[in-house]
């Protein structure tokens, strides 16, 4: 029921009269209004939820299409990876089965990948130049030397340069502490000279005597290296029957 006032007026025959007026409903009109803002507001927040819904749809839509992309790139990129593994550990058991002399040269370096590494030289010798080196621990005369490295494939180092000497010279000192080895060195060749055990005269190659021997008096001598201070200076003339440790050389491994 509306708010009414009651107003009090004269008439002209000294009566009055009471008269009921309706008020102005002010306070339904602001709510009103209150209602239509809110409305408004409640819209447009409805708007942006539904415009950030759709923008983080989007977002997830090409997210998920981006990782099922590079997924699928990374699965391919494992199968060919695993494809070539498989092939070269065929070829790495081919090139085995072709060239068992391989098995000396390679090693397993890593047990649980089961990575081998091959070297040009067998274990325990030493690289230099196109030749492997082995510096013996024990003890024999020349002959017995020259018989022991043959058994490895190789025979009594020979030096053809001035690079070789110094090489093994170096390493003689840091291994044996003032022992020498055998050389291939032998007097008594055909005219009386020196020559290698592998028939080459020493006279015709590179020379580092610490004394130049008498050839007339050769046969029962040979060669050993003795790693002093000067590496110029460090053949030495000894009979072939004393024992002494040896340096073995045999050519680097090649596939032919």
């Amino acid at each position: 029921m509306p708010t009414v006032a009651v107003e009090t007026m004269k008439v002209n025959n000294g009566s009055v009269l009471l008269e009921e007026k309706p008020k102005e409903a002010s306070t339904e009109k602001s709510w009103l209004s209150r209602y239509r803002q809110l409305a408004h507001y409640f819209s447009l927040l409805c708007f942006l939820l539904i415009v950030v819904t759709l923008l983080l749809t989007l977002s997830l839509v090409q997210i998920t299409f981006t990782f099922q992309s590079q997924s699928a790139l990374q699965e391919n990129k494992l199968k060919y990876l695993t494809h070539r593994l498989e092939e070269l550990n065929q070829s790495y058991r081919l090139l085995f089965s072709q060239y068992p002399a391989l098995n000396q040269y390679c090693s397993v370096s890593n047990s649980s990948t089961g990575e081998t590494v091959c070297t040009p030289c067998p274990a325990g010798w030493t690289p230099n130049g196109e030749k492997c080196f082995l510096f013996s621990q024990d003890r024999a005369d020349w002959i017995s030397s020259q018989y022991r490295c043959m058994a490895l494939g190789g025979a009594v180092a020979t030096v053809q340069t001035e690079e070789e000497q110094v090489f093994l010279w170096g390493k003689a000192q840091s291994l044996s502490q003032g022992d020498s080895y055998w050389l291939g060195l032998r007097g008594g060749g055909g005219d009386g000279g020196w020559q290698w055990s592998d028939g080459s005269l020493v006279e015709k190659g590179p020379g580092f005597w610490e004394r130049e021997p008498n050839n007339a008096d050769s046969r029962e001598l040979c060669g050993r290296l003795t790693p002093r201070d000067d590496y110029r200076k460090s053949w030495f003339t000894y009979r072939c029957s004393n024992l002494l440790r040896r340096v073995c050389e045999r050519r680097q491994a090649t596939l032919q």
